[in-house]
């Protein structure tokens, strides 16, 4: 049987926005985002400040009125608390609030930790190990599977962004640079250097975003890309925006109401497995893992092709004999005999739980 066709007809809603506001420092961008919070017609707004440190002096902002995310500055906190924010907004606009703003000082600052987290991961590499100990100056190789992995956890917050049930904005650091050509080094045109405009954040942040402001000191803002049908920002053309403000730009100009609604714009992935991987790599105990079981006897209802189904059953028998195998202690030699008997046994007893683990799903 062919597959059955899915659709639905357009709503014509505007959708929230997710704004990247980016600029030189003492621009305005932080005031301008957090003044907006005195809007009536916004709801609660919630401040992610990142390595910025002024979020709770622009309390003193006539009229503004937010919350400050507590966060431990790990990555996964952060995540979290984005996630926490996205599920807030979401709840808002079930009940029909006026929508939750999210803003996040600054995209910057998140792109600099993962970064650095990238470099650091690759100069433990072992043969990076190997060339700093040889020469503590030597120059880091830094995959490309170092830098896929900074980008996914970006590409994670940048998701939740574009479907927040809410307004989002992102801040960020702009400014102009010298050009540079294929070797590095300044590109020069006719006798003059080539200057260009950087935005410190994760190159594709700009074209993510569905709103891109940009703010200089001592002159008027700027629309460098706006994804609406109410008008067109030409291409190297920028919209100045004279008395610029979050307000007039999101229900002024963009046409955002009561009515609008975030973004329908499904998570793609590479297969279906990605819901049940979180689930099974969060399950602390055996109950859990048979309670995972038992999901998947369901089969073709779990929404898994065959071989999606095979791969979760596996990863559920995995996750079994990690929880068996006990934690390992400062005692625990890797070479010697205690050691290797108590993995021995451990790995026995996790692949007998692992054999059974359908039987007792089963019996349940």
């Amino acid at each position: 049987m062919p597959p059955k066709l899915n659709s639905r007809q357009p709503t014509g809603v505007v959708p929230w926005p997710f704004v990247l506001a980016e600029g030189e420092e003492g621009a305005g961008k932080s005031y301008e985002a957090i003044a907006f919070s005195a809007s009536e017609h916004i709801g609660k707004m919630y401040v992610m400040d990142l390595a910025e440190g002024s979020a709770d002096e622009y309390a003193g902002i006539p009229g503004a009125r937010f919350e400050v995310i507590i966060h431990d500055g790990s990555y996964q906190s952060i995540a979290e608390q984005v996630e926490a924010v996205w599920w807030e907004a979401r709840r808002a606009a079930a009940n029909r609030e006026k929508p939750v703003v999210f803003v996040m000082d600054s995209g910057s600052a998140l792109w600099r930790m993962l970064s650095n987290w990238t470099y650091e991961r690759a100069k433990r590499s072992d043969r990076n190990r190997a060339k700093l100990a040889a020469n503590p100056d030597a120059i880091i190789d830094i995959g490309r599977h170092h830098w896929n992995d900074s980008v996914e956890r970006w590409n994670r917050i940048i998701y939740m962004l574009q479907t927040m049930p809410g307004i989002a904005i992102m801040l960020a650091r702009g400014k102009e640079i010298s050009a540079t050509d294929g070797n590095g080094q300044p590109l020069v045109v006719r006798g003059k250097a080539v200057k260009e405009w950087r935005v410190s954040t994760q190159r594709d942040t700009g074209f993510d975003s569905t709103v891109w402001v940009r703010m200089r000191r001592d002159k008027t803002t700027e629309l460098i890309k706006a994804r609406t049908l109410r008008f067109r920002v030409e291409a190297g053309k920028p919209m100045p925006l004279p008395d610029f403000s979050y307000e007039k730009l999101i229900f002024g100009m963009l046409g955002c109401s009561a009515d609008s609604q975030p973004r329908d714009m499904p998570e793609l992935t590479g297969d279906r497995t990605g819901s049940w991987m979180k689930r099974i790599a969060e399950a602390t105990g055996r109950e859990a893992c048979v309670a995972l079981w038992k999901e998947l006897d369901a089969g073709p209802e779990t929404g898994l092709s065959e071989d999606e189904w095979k791969t979760v059953r596996v990863a559920v028998q995995a996750r079994v004999r990690a929880l068996a195998a006990p934690p390992a202690t400062i005692d625990d030699e890797p070479d010697g005999d205690a050691a290797r008997l108590r993995a021995a046994a451990a790995a026995q007893q996790a692949e007998a739980d692992a054999e059974v683990l359908g039987d007792q799903a089963a019996a349940a």
